[in-house]
């Protein structure tokens, strides 16, 4: 009796086994055909990353239409050739981009090109040209230009459409280009140029890098060419992501020219470019820099430095516009670059260091390197901690530790062993890296060194205004192609500055800049009285570092008097005045003055203000001054149709190319790199498929065995 009472208790327990095994087989079978279901579908969009390639005979080849090989066959790929003439006066450049659609198809086609621009990039004009005719463009609200856009397009008319996907990402749609065809859109920007430790610089950005897309798939912002789907945390994903060429089987692609006209105003010490080879002569309208090889792939950002000869070193620019019976003013003031005696407090620094997949190859190598500059750079009575992230995020220390030099010896080691993989959830960094309290008695500083290729930027900046505390964070661009508004955006949220390191050899130059501001007084509570009525952006003059200026834009109600300044660096007292007599006249103040108000509308969304608001503003400026934003956008329509209706139209989205130092596998690898380990889910979903299994067939045996007792 014991005995078949042992036996259905042994039954029991093995059915019991059973039912477990059978719960977990389900489950196991259903994780794992999802994720294979969803490998599929994410190679299948990987494989959809290139443009479709169509054969091409090489006597058909015309001019500026990149060829490619593969197995065999001559293929030809949809490029768009550009061409910038830039004209630098003063502290503003005036730029004329202009994009050459090449049709390679013996069909109809639509040209979908994202390209990015500066990221205080004012766009005012755009006109599309066929042969000798010039059809201007009109600036109107978003919805209404896309649908002027659809219209024309599908009526077979020419058209020309520019869009804004963040303040330094654009698209240009161009439709019915004839078969072998071109159409050339023009686009006009104004900006106002940077200036830090000496030098100003000029950035022409060239190439989209990839971005991480976190989220899961849901409707967002309409349709997009792009090869992530829209989330719920970056709802126009489609539309930020064109599809990449891997350097590996294709040939570079988007050719580039670029001529700068350099008219600084003051004697010169020093002009380069750290990037590209340049050729430089001087003329009577200024001096000419020009790249070396006449064009060059469109695959890392151009840069222009210059250095004004010690005795012309700027103290005060100002510059004045007047359009109708407004008039607008753009202020630019150094203040001091001496040392102010004060108490050097203890830091509190942590350093976050990038080691996505989209930081492989040189970028991780320059990451590694200024991180261990900074760790070196420590004094023993600072304290410190080193945050890595990818897919997932993690802290060197529990909790910040004492700079000692076995500690500081201990983080270097174990910085030189990151390597790079996986994605980029910036957001856990910042978790990590940012406490939100209050520190008294010491400073603390976040340095954090990344390319910034993420698509979920506006969410980022909301968790640094919120998290901050009195942090401050200083933003680190590492990389040929970093995402600049992001990295600047970033920093003046969290009232720091923004460096950028584009190749190794910089590191240690950057980074001694970088270490001065954080080592020096900052000038902070920043006050600017006007003469009469003002409306100023920024409304608040943020925090300001050594070697930085006050640039401020306004819109004035006279032209006489005195602006006054003053402030507090470290514990003296500072004051400049500029009388508004001795302005300059200039041009596209009023632009510049436009473009920071919109800026500072869709900031203030952030803040919790109400889109339907926000929006009416940005769209009644936007259109006063015919610029590209959020909301509105340029639109060319050509009024005869071209295409015969019978007549299919072909898209295609422009491919790009990877940015230089990028690993095309790396960034997308077998799978694109998710807000978790696509491969890990695989081999993980295969050993519980394989558990369950063998958990089922043991559970099968053991109770017939049992039943024939």
């Amino acid at each position: 009796m014991n005995t078949v009472s042992g036996s259905f208790v042994g039954l029991r327990k093995l059915l019991f086994v059973e039912l477990i095994a059978k719960v977990v087989l389900a489950f196991a079978i259903g994780l794992a055909t999802s994720i294979a279901l969803a490998g599929v579908v994410l190679l299948l969009a990987h494989e959809a990353q290139a443009a479709e390639l169509v054969p091409m005979k090489p006597k058909e080849v015309r001019q500026g239409t990149l060829l490619l090989k593969s197995e065999g066959s001559t293929l030809a790929v949809p490029a768009v050739a550009t061409e910038a003439e830039i004209r630098v006066s003063g502290i503003v450049a005036r730029a004329v981009v202009k994009q050459t659609y090449r049709n390679p198809y013996d069909s109809w086609f639509e040209g979908i090109y994202v390209f990015p621009l500066p990221e205080n990039a004012a766009v005012d004009h755009m006109r599309m040209k066929v042969g000798e005719r010039v059809i201007e463009g009109d600036i109107q609200e978003r919805q209404a230009a896309r649908a002027q856009y659809e219209q024309a397009k599908s009526s077979g008319r020419r058209a020309a459409l520019v869009e804004q996907e963040r303040p330094n990402l654009f698209t240009t749609s161009v439709a019915n280009i004839p078969p072998r065809g071109e159409i050339v859109v023009e686009i006009e920007y104004q900006q106002t140029l940077k200036y830090d430790s000496g030098s100003f610089s000029l950035r022409f950005p060239m190439v989209v890098g990839p971005r991480y897309i976190p989220g899961t798939p849901a409707e967002g912002q309409g349709a997009g060419t792009g090869w992530a789907p829209n989330t719920n945390q970056v709802p126009d994903a489609a539309r930020i992501t064109p599809p990449v060429l891997d350097p590996a089987r294709h040939a570079p692609s988007n050719p580039v020219r670029l001529k700068i006209v350099l008219d600084a105003g003051v004697p010169l010490a020093r002009v380069d470019s750290p990037y590209h080879a340049i050729v430089q002569r001087d003329t009577d309208g200024g001096r000419i820099v020009e790249l070396a090889e006449g064009s060059v792939p469109a695959n890392k950002d151009f840069e222009l430095k210059w250095t004004p000869a010690a005795s012309h070193a700027p103290q005060a620019a100002l510059f004045t516009e007047s359009k109708g019976d407004k008039r607008y003013a753009l202020l630019m003031v150094m203040p001091p670059a001496k040392e102010v005696a004060a108490a050097r407090l203890p830091r509190e620094v942590v350093f976050v260091i990038d080691t996505s997949g989209s930081m492989s190859g040189s970028s991780i190598a320059q990451a590694r390197d200024a991180l261990e500059l900074a760790i070196a750079r420590l004094s023993e009575q600072d304290s410190f901690n080193v945050v890595e992230f990818n897919s997932y995020a993690k802290a060197l220390y529990p909790d910040a530790r004492p700079a000692s030099a076995a500690s500081r010896e201990h983080a270097i080691r174990w910085v030189r062993k990151l390597q790079s993989q996986g994605g980029t959830e910036m957001a856990l960094a910042l978790n990590l890296a940012l406490n939100g309290r209050e520190n008294p008695g010491r400073v603390r500083q976040v340095i954090f060194l990344t390319d910034g290729a993420v698509g979920n930027e506006d969410n980022l900046f909301k968790l640094i205004q919120d998290k901050l505390g009195d942090t401050r964070l200083f933003t680190v661009g590492i990389g040929s192609a970093p995402n600049s508004h992001f990295m600047g955006k970033a920093a003046q949220t969290g009232r720091g500055t923004f460096t950028y390191i584009g190749k190794i050899e910089e590191v240690k130059e950057k980074m001694g800049q970088l270490f001065a501001k954080l080592e020096s007084p900052v000038l902070k509570g920043i006050e600017i009285a006007w003469p009469g009525a003002v409306e100023a952006w920024p409304k608040r003059v943020p925090d300001l570092y050594l070697g930085e200026p006050i640039v401020v834009s306004a819109l004035l109600d006279q032209a006489a008097g005195d602006i006054k300044l003053s402030g507090l660096r470290g514990d003296a007292p500072w004051s400049a005045t500029l009388p508004l007599d001795s302005a300059h006249a200039g041009k596209g103040m009023g632009v510049l003055w436009a473009r920071e108000k919109i800026a500072s509308h869709i900031d203030s969304l952030r803040d919790g203000a109400k889109e339907e608001e926000v929006r009416d503003a940005v769209v009644e400026i936007a259109l006063a001054h015919h610029l590209v934003s959020k909301y509105t956008s340029l639109i060319a329509v050509d009024k005869t149709p071209v295409r015969p209706k019978e007549d299919e139209l072909k898209s295609d989205a422009i491919p790009t190319n990877l940015p230089e130092g990028w690993e095309y596998d790396k960034v997308f690898g077998e799978l694109p790199q998710g807000a978790t380990d696509s491969l890990w889910n695989l081999v993980a979903g295969f050993l519980t498929l394989l558990l369950a299994i063998g958990l089922y067939a043991t559970a099968r045996r053991t109770p017939l065995a049992l039943r024939r007792i």
